[in-house]
C-alpha cells in the first residue's frame, strides 16, 4: 500500500514504542489498523520500536533484524483461552526499563491491554516516559459470550485501571468516548478511523467470482465478513438472510471469515457459500462482488468491516452504533436498526431484499460517503496528539483534553 502522508511535518521525528499483542499477518481489525498506523508513522519520518509476541511465522529467534527506522522486539507469548488465534505477550517491566534506560522512546503507545501492555506501562512510568493507549476491543462485553458474564465488572475494572494510568486513551468514535466516560475512563481522545478507498472499491467486482457463487448478473448477494464467533451475533445474520429470501428467492448468501462457530454454521447452512479467510485484493473482490452487507454484531468498538463495505459500495444493514452511527444516515447511504432491536434489524434486511431500486441508491451513496473518509486526516489527528504529549510530559493529560472534547 502506498503511503498516504502528504509530506513530512516540520516538527522533530519521534521515537515511538508501539506495544501490541496482534500485528499483521494476523487477520483481525486491530492488526490491520495498527499495521496501517505503523506504516504511516514511518512514512512521516518517525522511528518505530514494535514490541509484540512472536508469531508462528517469525521462527524461533526472539530478536529481529532492525531496519532503518523500524525495529522489532519479539517476546515470548501464550495463547488465549477461547481465542487461540491470538497470543498474549510476556516480558518483565524490569527488562524493558533496563533496555529503555539506554535509549528511551519519546512516547509509548499501547495497542492492547494484556500483560505486555502492563509491563510496558510500568517500565515507562518508572522512567517518566509518556504513555498513550488505544481502546480497540470491548472485552468487558465479550466476557458474556464466553461464559464469563458474571465477571464483566471485573474486566471493566481491569481495563479502566490500565487506561487511566495512561496520559491519554484514543477511541474511534464520540459514542465510544461517552460510553467509556460513563464507566469512569479518563482522558479520552477521539481519533477517527479512515478507509483505503483505492483497495476497497466497486471496481473490484468480479463476475467470475459471482459465477463461482452460482449467481448471474441480476442475482442479489448478501455478505458477512468477520470472525465466526459468539460475540458476532451470527444467529441473527442467519435469521435475517433467510427472512429476506421470502422476498428475493434468488438471494445468495456468502460468509467470509472463520472462527470457533465455523463448523456449526457450515453444518447448519449448507446452502450458504463459506469463503474462509480472505485478505488484500482477494478480500476487496469478495466485498465488491456482493450487493448487501448484513452485519448483526453488537459488540464492536468500531467495526472496520462497516467502512470496508461502504467503500465497496454495498447496501448495508447494521445496528445504530459504532462506525454505523458515525457514518450511516438511515435511508440515505445504508439502513440501521436501533441497538439491540433484532426485530427491526430483520425488517431492514427484508426491506433491502424487496427493493432493487433502493439497493442501487444506497450502494451509490455508500461509495460517495467512503470517498470522503480517507486515512490522512485520521493520522494527522493521531500524529498531532502524539507530538503534543511527547513534548509536554508534565501536562500530557491536559494536552489531550481539547481533542477529547471535539464534537465534529
Amino acid at each position: 500500500m502506498q503511503s498516504i502522508a502528504h509530506s513530512l511535518h516540520p516538527h522533530a521525528a519521534l521515537r515511538i514504542a508501539v506495544v501490541t499483542e496482534t500485528y499483521p499477518p494476523e487477520i483481525n481489525g486491530v492488526a490491520r489498523t495498527v499495521g496501517l498506523m505503523v506504516e504511516e508513522l514511518l512514512a512521516r519520518g518517525h522511528e518505530i520500536e514494535l514490541i509484540r509476541p512472536r508469531q508462528a511465522c517469525d521462527g524461533t529467534s526472539l530478536s529481529a533484524v532492525p531496519a532503518r527506522a523500524f525495529h522489532q522486539r519479539l517476546t515470548k507469548g501464550s495463547r488465549l483461552l477461547n481465542y487461540p488465534e491470538l497470543r498474549i505477550g510476556l516480558i518483565s517491566p524490569e527488562r524493558l526499563a533496563r533496555d529503555w534506560s539506554a535509549r528511551p522512546p519519546d512516547i509509548v503507545h499501547l495497542i492492547t491491554e494484556g500483560p505486555l501492555g502492563w509491563s510496558a506501562l510500568r517500565a515507562a512510568r518508572k522512567l517518566g516516559i509518556p504513555v498513550v493507549s488505544d481502546f480497540h476491543t470491548n472485552f468487558h462485553d465479550y466476557s458474556r459470550h464466553y461464559g464469563f458474564g458474571s465477571i464483566a465488572g471485573l474486566v471493566t475494572g481491569y481495563l479502566r485501571a490500565l487506561h487511566n494510568r495512561c496520559d491519554c486513551t484514543f477511541v474511534p468514535t464520540h459514542e465510544m468516548r461517552d460510553r467509556l466516560r460513563a464507566l469512569g475512563f479518563n482522558a479520552l481522545n477521539v481519533v477517527r478511523r479512515g478507509i483505503d478507498a483505492q483497495l476497497f472499491t466497486p471496481a473490484k467486482r468480479s463476475f467470475e467470482l459471482r459465477r463461482i457463487w452460482h449467481c448471474d448478473d441480476t442475482s442479489l448477494v448478501a455478505l458477512y465478513v468477520g470472525r465466526l464467533a459468539a460475540e458476532k451475533n451470527l444467529s441473527l445474520f442467519v435469521q435475517s438472510v433467510r427472512a429476506a429470501r421470502h422476498a428475493r428467492r434468488d438471494l445468495r448468501v456468502v460468509i467470509v471469515g472463520d472462527g470457533p462457530m465455523g463448523k456449526t454454521l457450515r453444518a447448519e447452512n449448507p446452502d450458504f457459500v463459506f469463503a474462509g479467510m480472505r485478505t488484500g485484493e482477494d478480500l476487496a473482490s469478495h466485498y465488491a462482488s456482493a450487493d448487501l452487507f448484513v452485519f448483526p454484531s453488537q459488540s464492536e468498538t468500531f467495526g472496520n468491516v462497516t467502512m470496508e463495505a461502504l467503500a465497496s459500495g454495498l447496501a448495508i444493514v447494521a445496528f445504530d452504533y459504532a462506525a454505523a452511527r458515525e457514518h450511516i444516515v438511515h435511508g440515505h447511504n445504508g439502513l440501521v436498526a436501533p441497538f439491540g432491536d433484532e426485530i427491526a434489524f430483520r425488517r431492514q434486511a427484508l426491506r433491502l431484499a424487496s427493493s432493487a431500486q433502493e439497493v442501487q441508491k444506497l450502494r451509490q451513496r455508500a461509495r460517495q460517503t467512503a470517498e470522503r473518509l480517507n486515512w490522512s486526516k485520521a493520522f494527522d489527528e493521531l500524529e498531532k496528539a502524539l507530538v503534543k504529549i511527547a513534548a509536554n510530559r508534565p501536562r500530557a493529560e491536559a494536552a489531550c483534553a481539547p481533542a477529547a472534547e471535539q464534537t465534529n
